[in-house]
């Protein structure tokens, strides 16, 4: 009897979902060996109960069917198939078989492995590898050695004799510790492959295309597998390819869950980490990210690993101790996604970032806000990894200038007043070769992202830098007793803008100061024109005693203001009618110590479709002044 598919020496069968075996063994044997196939099945020298010579197939016309149905997990069995009996009789002897799950390692040559072997894992009996030269072994790096491989398209390649360290191995080991079954790992990868050459339309073509090679395997070995393990992605960065991506991917896993057999087959993917080239297309590079980063979305039954933040051996290839790094962060995805592990959790996703101003500065800064992590945000030294660019495809000066902490979340500190934060692109791992190091307490990395359009969830118009404002007026001091101007008339009050600063900050100190110590006190306003009805809120920051009126209605008496001035410290909605409406403020001089007022509106009520499509100044309050 001659076994062709289904049951090798050393190879893991794939269980069922009742933790079974159920694997398909075919194979040839004499025309003269006839009759049913018999397997007798011992674990240790003792009968494993139920297989001590069961019926499992049938042999005629010197072809034999069988399948191995209800072997516990586990292992290793000795396998004996036997057809006829007496001098007629034909038998075949198959040792240290293992039943768990069995995987398919796809991609190009991060996941074949170009690591330096140094750094190889030891290997463990109970996870095996089906190597490219189809025999089954325990699992050792390299695993992808194309120069022995059996499939025409791998033949020719090879690897150097210091290299081969990927992540399968440790992806196959963190698998056992965590579902205590054995664990196979069927090796497909080829280096330098694009989506093109994995093509599903040449699976045809058998082992001379890279489908049809990994096809082969999983039919030779019982056509059946818990899931794909890929990384791929790099050689597709070009323009013209990376537009393609995500449809190339959904044809790619649909085409493998209808050729495997499985609808809902899981696939874990890993998103492309770096490659140490300046000038290597940062546009495709970003792309392809980006698109594997939200594949999640389009495709169900799939999880992305992200790997910017891990140490490369070369140019491109990750680093070996980095590898089983990944391979430990895929394992517990495809577990989750898998079996539901409890104790696994999903990859880190980005939540979404809000902008505010900063209190202290009244600058700009980002939170930026992540699911799924486990314990807290952490880094060695400084963390880094995020660019907020004025262009999508290219880096410009960054204003990022401090990057917090804060357990889900992170605060980017930026150097931007609200004005210049217009048509803002935030980045994490942007470019080729970034420099990222943020993890979670799991060692999960951030996902690389971007360009992301910063949106802050709310519309607001300019900054008031155009008022009338007053002459100056002798001052009760804490204006206690000041109501709002019956005679607005007689304020003086001229148009004047404030150009001196980049905060918009209408500073009047020059001539309060100039009257020190006399207290002195001068008004301010602004009017606007609403071309609707809305719901805006009054933003309002200043350093000295204060009222603050709306549409001649008491909003604000603030007797105790001092330095500094604080732009939005006060806010104060309102409900503003179609037309015109007026913002009237007094300041007192605090005997020269005030200096002025920070002014702005921002509207409450715009719909959520247009904040998202980056319609920042929709339809607020228009200044008139």
């Amino acid at each position: 009897m001659n076994i062709v598919t289904g049951l090798f020496e050393n190879m893991v069968m794939q269980r069922g979902r009742d933790g079974r075996s159920a694997q398909t063994v075919a194979g040839d044997c004499a025309p003269t060996a006839s009759g049913p196939v018999v397997a007798e099945v011992t674990q240790g020298g003792k009968p494993v109960k139920g297989f001590a010579g069961v019926t499992v197939g049938a042999a005629a016309k010197g072809a034999f069917r069988a399948v191995l149905k209800g072997l516990p997990a586990g292992g290793p069995y000795d396998i004996r198939l036997t057809v006829g009996a007496g001098k007629k009789a034909a038998a075949v002897l198959v040792r240290n078989v293992l039943v768990g799950d069995v995987w398919l390692l796809a991609g190009q040559s991060n996941m074949q492995g170009i690591g330096y072997r140094k750094d190889r894992l030891k290997p463990d009996s109970r996870v095996r590898a089906f190597f490219m030269d189809d025999h089954w072994a325990d699992a050792e790096d390299p695993l992808h050695d194309l120069s022995i491989a059996v499939d025409a398209f791998h033949k020719g390649g090879g690897i150097s004799a210091h290299t081969g360290t990927g992540p399968g191995v440790a992806f196959g080991q963190e698998l056992r510790k965590r579902t205590g079954v054995p664990q196979g790992l069927i090796a497909c990868a080829h280096g330098g492959t694009s989506m093109a050459q994995w093509s599903p339309a040449l699976k045809d073509q058998s082992g001379a295309s890279l489908y049809g090679a990994m096809l082969r395997r999983f039919v030779k070995n019982g056509s059946t597998v818990a899931g794909v393990y890929w990384y791929q992605g790099c050689s597709d960065t070009a323009p013209a390819l990376e537009k393609i991506y995500t449809a190339k991917m959904k044809e790619l896993v649909a085409a493998m869950r209808r050729d495997l057999g499985d609808p809902a087959l899981p696939f874990v993917l890993v998103q492309i980490a770096r490659v140490c080239r300046a000038a290597d297309n940062v546009p495709g590079w970003n792309s392809i990210r980006e698109q594997q980063r939200l594949l999640p979305k389009v495709i169900r039954h799939l999880q992305t690993v992200p790997a910017i933040d891990l140490a490369l051996d070369d140019l491109i290839h990750i680093h070996g101790p980095d590898a089983h790094r990944l391979g430990r962060r895929s394992a517990e995805a495809m577990a989750l996604l898998k079996y539901g592990d409890k104790k696994a959790s999903t990859p880190i996703e980005l939540r979404g970032m809000t902008a505010k101003i900063d209190p202290l500065t009244n600058s700009v800064n980002l939170l930026v806000s992540f699911k799924n992590v486990v314990g807290a945000l952490r880094a060695e030294g400084r963390p880094n990894g995020f660019l907020l660019s004025e262009d999508p495809d290219r880096m410009s000066t960054d204003p990022v200038y401090r990057t917090e902490l804060q357990g889900d979340r992170i605060l980017l500190k930026t150097s931007l007043s609200p004005a210049e934060f217009k048509e803002k692109y935030l980045f994490y791992g942007f470019g080729n070769n970034p420099y990222c190091n943020i993890t979670d307490g799991a060692d999960r990395s951030l996902p690389a992202f971007g360009p992301l359009k910063v949106l802050s969830g709310t519309v607001h118009a300019p900054p008031v830098i155009r008022l009338r404002v007053s002459k100056l007026f002798p001052s009760a001091g804490k204006l206690a007793g000041l109501g709002y101007p019956k005679k607005p008339a007689a304020l003086g009050l001229t148009a004047r803008t404030f150009t001196n600063n980049s905060w918009f900050f209408c500073s009047m100190h020059e001539e309060l100061s100039a009257r020190a110590p006399e207290d002195t006190l001068v008004y301010f306003c602004s009017r606007v024109r609403c071309a609707e009805a809305m719901k805006v809120d009054i933003l309002f920051g200043y350093d000295g005693p204060v009222k603050l009126w709306f549409d001649g209605r008491d909003l604000l008496h603030d007797p105790n203001g001092i330095n500094p001035a604080i732009m939005d410290s006060r806010k104060f909605p309102v409900a503003m009618s179609q037309g015109e409406h007026e913002v009237m403020v007094a300041l007192g001089s605090n005997q020269g110590r005030a200096w002025g007022i920070f002014l702005r509106y921002q509207r409450r009520d715009v719909p959520k479709a247009l904040v998202k499509k980056g319609r920042e100044f929709y339809k607020g309050p228009e200044p008139v002044d």
